[in-house]
Parts: C-alpha cells; structure tokens; sequence
C-alpha cells in the first residue's frame, strides 16, 4: 500500500527516505504532514535547547565497578553499570 519516497530536507538540503513503515506509523497516529526534516536535523532540532547532560559516579551494587548514572545516586537504592544491569534485564 504504502511506498518509500524521498523527501528533501528543509534544514539541511539532503534528500532522505519516508519509508512505506514510517508512513504507515504516521498514517496511525493520524499525521497529516510528511516530516520535513532529516532524522540528524530533527534531533538537532528536538535537543537544541537542552544543555549538557550531568552524569554522576557511584559504585555498582552487583560487581563493585564503577557505574556513571545521570541521576544523583542515594544510598537506599542500588545502583548498576550499564553491562550488570542489562544482564539482569536480560534475565527477566
């Protein structure tokens, strides 16, 4: 039903693909407008206002390495570095 198209880039000027998918998802939502920006100038765009994300260090609960998490840490909940918590998420 739906087919991939290119689209020009209102941004930037570089031609990209509105894939059959994409359409179909924005079809679903009830988008009626074709995007008109590239996905590198969307999320330009989309984080342009936001500063630099603060990052904070803490001991990780399960092997003891260290764990840079971008919320202030308390000492009621653990804390894991990214490969012990997806091992535990891959665990469920």
């Amino acid at each position: 039903m739906y087919e991939d198209k290119e689209l020009v880039c209102k941004d930037c000027g570089k031609t990209f693909i509105f894939t059959a998918g994409e359409q179909e998802f924005y079809a679903e939502k009830g988008f009626q407008n074709e995007p008109q920006r590239c996905k590198e100038c969307r999320n330009a765009k989309k984080n342009a206002g936001k500063g630099p994300r603060e990052f904070f260090t803490a001991t990780c609960a399960s092997c003891g390495g260290e764990a840079k998490v971008p919320f202030q840490p308390r000492e009621d909940r653990p804390v894991y570095c990214s490969e012990c918590y997806a091992k535990m998420k891959a665990a469920e």
